[in-house]
């Protein structure tokens, strides 16, 4: 049974704290209703808030930043930052001046534009945290439990889901379609929506799996450098994200592209056609989509601490992969993900084969798969899905 709360604390609220004590500017990025607005008010209940989506108040920053600055002189968050670019060099020079820490609270959900105008105008001055949809560990901290992981497949992790009950074949069209017409137009004069919409299925049916651009190029009936400029959509949006290989101290041959993976398990589920549990048990995804929910657990506990990612994935040219390989303070750790619920003793193969072959010594072995018992094996620690908070702890 689930239980739905209306509100549920945000692990990224610490770190927040305390980077308002040290730096002029804190930053938010992430996708777009994932609580980012939300987070920010009630960490900073005394701050003023001020939307950039507003069209009277985008134009007045556009029109005369420093008119509107002398009004939001600080401790104001400002929504949807990215709406105004110009912006960020009038915030440079005005904390600069004041020479204050917590002056403002910055949230935006377009990844590449904030990025590059923090790197031109705020680096130095602003700390800076990506906060994606909601974590398992939040979920089960608000008591939000399912008896069954393809529960938290397909539900995703958009707080609105849980917060309003709304099904997730009733909110994500919504979210797909505003996406789509609001935030790409933003980015970009995409006008071949329907074929866009069609590329967005496409990859999600390539949930795991090494990014081919001449494959989906031509399954989506478009150029090699058109599938290049809307996987960088994609990605600007917060909808995609990329794991890259690692191939550090090996001498076979390995595989270099990354893999593609959603950052919304219930995104990509929705983009199957997938609304149930039964559905999801007998497609032809549901290996790759646990793999994905569990690298995207990685990701949301790196956020989450405020840390780099620093996950990557391991495969060489015979076939031989590893499904996640993460690196933390130097040490290397190997997890093999299976989403059977019965353990098979062929779960193990690629995790030994790759400490064969390995010059670097890998720390710590671990599988997680779709069962629930835990068992340990050598050296190697073998969790069933529900101890994943386990797994991240480590």
């Amino acid at each position: 049974m689930c239980y739905y709360l209306p509100v549920i604390k945000r692990e990224l609220a610490a770190k927040l704290k305390s980077a308002v004590k040290k730096f002029p500017i804190v930053g938010i990025v992430g996708p777009r209703q994932s609580g980012k607005t939300t987070l920010a008010k009630s960490v900073f209940p005394e701050y003023r808030y001020v939307n950039l989506e507003e069209p009277d108040v985008r134009q007045f920053a556009q029109d005369d930043p420093r008119g509107f600055l002398e009004i939001y002189s600080a401790r104001t968050i400002i929504d949807e930052v990215q709406r105004v670019p110009d912006l960020f060099s009038y915030l440079q020079a005005h904390v600069d001046r004041n020479k204050e820490s917590g002056q403002y609270i910055l949230t935006g959900s377009q990844n590449f534009s904030l990025m590059e105008k923090i790197s031109q105008s705020l680096a130095g001055r602003i700390s800076l945290f990506n906060l994606p949809p909601l974590s398992y560990t939040e979920l089960i901290k608000a008591k939000i439990k399912f008896s069954d992981y393809s529960e938290y497949i397909i539900k995703g992790g958009y707080p609105r889901v849980f917060s309003k009950k709304i099904k997730p074949s009733d909110w994500y069209p919504n979210y797909i379609q505003t996406y789509i017409e609001r935030d790409l137009r933003n980015m970009q004069n995409l006008t071949d929506l329907g074929t866009f919409q069609i590329f967005v299925k496409l990859c999600a049916g390539r949930v795991g799996q090494t990014v081919n651009l001449s494959s989906l190029g031509q399954d989506a009936g478009i150029s090699h450098n058109t599938v290049k400029q809307w996987l960088s959509l994609l990605q600007a949006g917060f909808i995609i994200f990329f794991l890259p290989p690692y191939f550090k101290n090996f001498n076979k041959r390995l595989v270099k592209a990354p893999k593609l993976y959603f950052l919304d398990t219930g995104l990509a589920t929705w983009l199957l056609g997938i609304e149930n549990n039964n559905q999801l048990k007998q497609h032809f995804a549901l290996g790759n989509l646990f793999e994905n929910w569990i690298i995207l657990e990685y990701l949301k506990n790196r956020f989450n601490s405020g840390k780099s990612t620093n996950t990557y994935f391991w495969r060489d040219k015979t076939g031989h992969e590893v499904d996640l390989l993460t690196v933390s303070e130097g040490k290397l750790s190997a997890v093999e993900i299976k989403s059977g619920k019965t353990f098979n003793r062929n779960y193990i193969d690629n995790i030994n084969y790759l400490n064969k072959v390995s010059k670097e010594k890998i720390d710590k072995n671990f599988i997680i798969y779709g069962g629930e018992t835990d068992q340990i094996r050598n050296n190697l620690l073998i969790y069933g899905w529900k101890s994943l908070p386990k797994l991240l702890a480590q």
